[in-house]
């Protein structure tokens, strides 16, 4: 259900606390104390049907006697009496619940589980539900104690949600040491209803909240998940730690894609493709929090190191390159004042090592050389104590030079107990983090470029979409139609090539022969040399029965081959169906790289994409990563460059570059592939030659199984919606009125720019020369999920694509209400442009069962308004000149509403970027 009643579990104003009690050491008896002494201004109300008072304030025996409807209830009662509760609380008007409880897996008297029970309970009053089985939540900011953990925490501006009850308790100890301060601290326990989807949702907005930290453990609902985490990453640092890296159900995998797409890599992916920064330990997760909510202005990754110490600088260079980091090379003018600083012979290098007996004017002097450094991007200080140089000498006169840095410094004093007490002022302090280790401080410099990178991943706009790369549909399906018709679970190589070939992936030739007759006239017809390859649906990889043989010359060594492959399998694998043999020509390209691709099916995130160096040492090699489709050119390319394959790929030495566009574009058709073809839930191309020339797949295996789902409903992160394009004539005008894309960036750069600064006025409320880069990024990069965008796209004087009107909605994670927006080209005008693209996005809201559409119009804009109110759109005037829209799109409310052409409704402000994700 989104954010809808969460208010009332994470800002009540009054608590009942069912099951409340003054047995010492019970739950009731520590959450009681919690919620009294939290400093919660709100009323407290016990119920206990026993008891007269609980802890000196009086107890209520049932919920119907509660003196007014809590705002929550926090439930610590036997399991068996939850669903009851739930229905009573909700029945009384209250809309949230913590419950404390564990044990609701067990049956109820109904025959489903009492944690279903409760469920269908809270279902008729949209009641949330935090837990069952959990610790409860602190909301330190209002007071709000609802758990019964054994402290409490201070405000401040981290929130912190984990499923690990051991694990929440265990860290309010070691917060409350380091005096980290929280807006909220929350206990999923089995997240029945309230999840981390629910909880980014709220999170993401909320004005308290500086920065999201996650302990995960597992996801259950992984659309909303990624649609809550991108729009919460795009709002502020979200940083997790995912418990559990190991996935031994993978080794039952048919496929080597399978085997591969362990459930770490596929959360890594996800985390990745969300904006999320993953960090390893708890420490680090606070570290992290604390270090990208004070960040000053990330410039880029080349690091400088100063050290009195040579020793340390090493350390932290090997930190730094194992970690993918970049080490800064000094400019020219910064090594000459530097050799002049030090008294050099030579230019000095990074790391800087200014000697074991600097003083901290050297450190200065220094500092001052390399922050004003354009080559520098970043800067550490590492400080060894001496007999010449103490740490608080050192950190007095640096910690103030670095607070003024242009971009992020970090400092670390070794040997740093009681600095402190020594340290210069506490601003100077707090705006440059401190570490004890090299290691430490270049863990958090890793932090800052991965955090970075993944956000300008967000941004980062893709090439246009080839116009030749459309798939055959009805080919690809006819071959797994077929394919089911006849039970089978595999496609033969062949059937997979040519499903490939569909959707344009380049493939070698393939035939089948069913027995040695027929191998040396095929082989005749393909022409010599060829490759041999046993047939069969009971083995996953021919290689291990000696299944495959290259460079076959002439008839009698093709038939030499198919004996002796045969006898193999008889001895290796009796029990397998063998129908035969593939042959192909022999394809010899020198120098080309063995690469896989792939893709497989999660049991949470769906369908994944798999890529990296292929053959038949796959798995013993083991480079390859892992992305959530759909892909496009930016994400194809960010998948091949977290591969160690990535780099002989772009040339070495005498070796050109292969061609990545054809393998991006490999990695973009495989990820179509998934949406179209729901039957697919495996696919293998092992290898995929590639070369400057190009690339093409050798060898294919793909695996099916019926389904009557879309391919697109199996995705975490909903595809392009291409079902929603729709050609229309319109006043002379041939007109596609398709969803926006992200590859539409430079195409709405232009529309922008044709439209006047007033009608940019009236649709931003404000004064706007042009939109920000970064906003129109947002505008064409959006979540299918909770966004739309229709374009109107015509054909240009010069031929070209152009955008000539846009109408938005943006709904709520409920789907019940959605801001809208509509601009139209100033030049088209009184057009019934905005009439058209308006009942479109109707239609549209309406399909997806949005409860309403609202948005905001300028009092001053009268034609407007006329044409609202034709719509059937309800008009409320509103302060400061501004008018509220809204239309009840529920079926009651629909009948009557009339179409009225002739505005634009480029007055209508809408929805900001929200969600830009893609």
């Amino acid at each position: 259900m989104g954010r809808r009643n969460l208010e009332y579990l994470l800002n009540p104003h009054s608590v009942a606390l069912i099951g409340a009690s003054d047995r010492p050491r019970s739950v009731g008896a520590t959450v009681m104390r919690n919620l009294l002494h939290g400093g919660f201004a709100g009323a407290v109300w016990p119920v206990n049907w026993k008891r007269a008072s609980v802890a000196g304030i009086r107890a209520y025996r049932t919920v119907a006697d509660l003196p007014a409807a809590p705002d929550l209830a926090v439930v610590c009662t036997p399991a068996p009496s939850i669903p009851s509760l739930i229905g009573d609380l909700g029945a009384r008007g209250t809309r949230a619940a913590v419950v404390i409880s564990a044990g609701l897996e067990q049956k109820s008297g109904t025959g489903g589980t009492l944690a279903s029970a409760m469920l269908e309970a809270a279902g008729a009053y949209r009641f949330r539900i935090l837990g069952p089985n959990c610790i409860g939540l602190l909301v330190p900011g209002i007071g709000l104690n609802a758990s019964f953990a054994h402290t409490g925490a201070q405000p401040g501006p981290l929130a912190f949600v984990a499923q690990s009850g051991a694990l929440t308790t265990a860290m309010l100890d070691w917060a409350s040491e380091q005096r980290v301060g929280f807006s909220h601290f929350v206990s999923l326990g089995n997240a029945t209803d309230v999840d981390f989807g629910d909880l980014l949702d709220y999170l993401a907005t909320d004005l308290q909240t500086r920065a999201i930290l996650l302990y995960i453990e597992s996801i259950t609902h992984a659309r909303k998940f990624m649609s809550a985490a991108r729009a919460a990453a795009r709002n502020k640092p979200v940083i997790v730690v995912k418990a559990g890296r190991t996935n031994e159900a993978a080794r039952a995998a048919q496929s080597h894609t399978g085997a591969l797409a362990g459930a770490d890599g596929v959360y890594e992916a996800a985390f990745r493709r969300a904006g999320i920064l993953r960090v390893d330990t708890m420490r680090e997760l606070f570290d992290a929090a604390e270090l990208l909510s004070h960040l000053r202005p990330y410039r880029g990754p080349r690091l400088a190191i100063v050290t009195n110490g040579g020793g340390l600088g090493v350390l932290a260079t090997d930190a730094l390159i194992r970690g993918g980091g970049q080490l800064a090379r000094f400019g020219g003018s910064t090594a000459r004042r530097l050799q002049a600083i030090l008294s050099s012979t030579s230019p000095p290098d990074n790391p800087l090592d200014i000697g074991g007996d600097a003083r901290p004017e050297r450190y200065v002097t220094s500092l001052g050389a390399v922050l004003e450094d354009p080559e520098v991007d970043a800067t550490l200080v590492i400080h060894a104590p001496t007999a010449v140089s103490s740490v608080a000498e050192v950190a007095t006169a640096c910690l103030p030079v670095l607070a003024e840095a242009r971009g992020p410094a970090l400092a670390c004093w070794m040997g740093s107990t009681g600095i402190a007490s020594t340290a210069p002022a506490a601003g100077a302090r707090d705006a440059v983090p401190v570490y004890s280790t090299p290691e430490e401080a270049v863990g958090a410099m890793m932090h800052i470029v991965r955090y970075h990178d993944s956000q300008a991943l967000l941004r980062e706009v893709p090439a246009s979409i080839c116009a030749q790369c459309k798939p055959d549909i009805v080919a690809a399906r006819t071959i797994l139609a077929r394919a089911l018709t006849e039970g089978r679970a595999v496609l033969t190589e062949p059937e997979s090539k040519e499903v490939l070939a569909a959707y344009g992936v380049p493939v070698v030739e393939t035939r089948i022969v069913r027995d040695t007759v027929e191998l040396s006239q095929t082989a005749a017809d393909l022409g010599y040399p060829i490759a041999l390859k046993i047939l069969s649906p009971d083995i996953s990889h021919k290689s291990e029965v000696g299944g495959v043989a290259l460079d076959i010359e002439s008839a009698e060594e093709a038939q030499r081959a198919a004996a002796s492959m045969l006898e193999r399998c008889r001895k290796l694998k009796p029990q397998a169906r063998v129908e035969g043999f593939s042959v192909q020509k022999m394809i010899r390209r020198g120098g080309a790289h063995e690469l896989i691709v792939g893709m497989a099916l999660d049991a949470t995130f769906g369908p994944t994409i798999l890529f990296g160096q292929g053959g038949t040492a796959v798995e013993v090699i083991a480079d390859r990563a892992i992305a959530l489709p759909p892909l496009n050119t930016v994400l194809a390319r960010d998948l091949i460059s977290q591969t160690r394959v990535h780099h002989i790929l772009s040339g070495y030495r005498d070796r050109p570059s292969a061609d990545l566009a054809a393998i991006e574009q490999t990695l973009i058709k495989v990820s179509q592939l998934a949406a179209d073809l729901p039957e697919v839930v495996e696919l293998d191309i092992n290898p995929l030659l590639a070369d400057e020339r190009g690339v093409i797949a050798l060898d294919a295996r793909i695996v099916i199984r019926p389904t009557v789902a879309r391919g697109t409903e199996r995705f975490a992160i909903r595809p392009y919606p291409i079902g929603l394009e729709e050609s229309v004539e319109h006043h002379g005008l041939h007109l596609l009125l398709r969803p926006i894309r992200p590859e539409d960036f430079e195409q709405h750069r232009r529309f922008l720019g044709r439209i006047s600064r007033e009608d940019l006025r009236t649709r931003f409320f404000s004064a706007l020369r042009e939109v920000p880069e970064r906003d129109l990024a947002y505008l064409t990069q959006i979540d299918y999920e909770r966004q739309m965008a229709f374009i109107a796209v015509a054909r240009g004087e010069d031929g070209s694509d152009e955008t000539v009107g846009v109408a938005r909605a943006c709904t709520d994670a409920d789907n019940a209400e959605a801001e809208f927006a509509v601009l139209v080209r100033s030049d088209l005008k009184q057009h019934g442009l905005g009439s058209l693209l308006l009942e479109k996005l109707i239609r549209y809201c309406r399909s997806r069962g949005t409860r309403s559409m609202t948005g905001e119009v300028l009092s001053e804009n009268t034609p407007m308004l006329r044409l609202a109110a034709a719509k059937g759109f309800r008009v409320v005037h509103k302060d400061a000149g501004v008018v509220e829209l809204t239309l009840d799109l529920r079926p009651s409310a629909i009948a009557g509403v009339t179409s009225s052409r002739g505005q634009s409704l480029a007055g209508v402000r809408g929805p900001a970027p929200c969600d830009a994700s893609r």
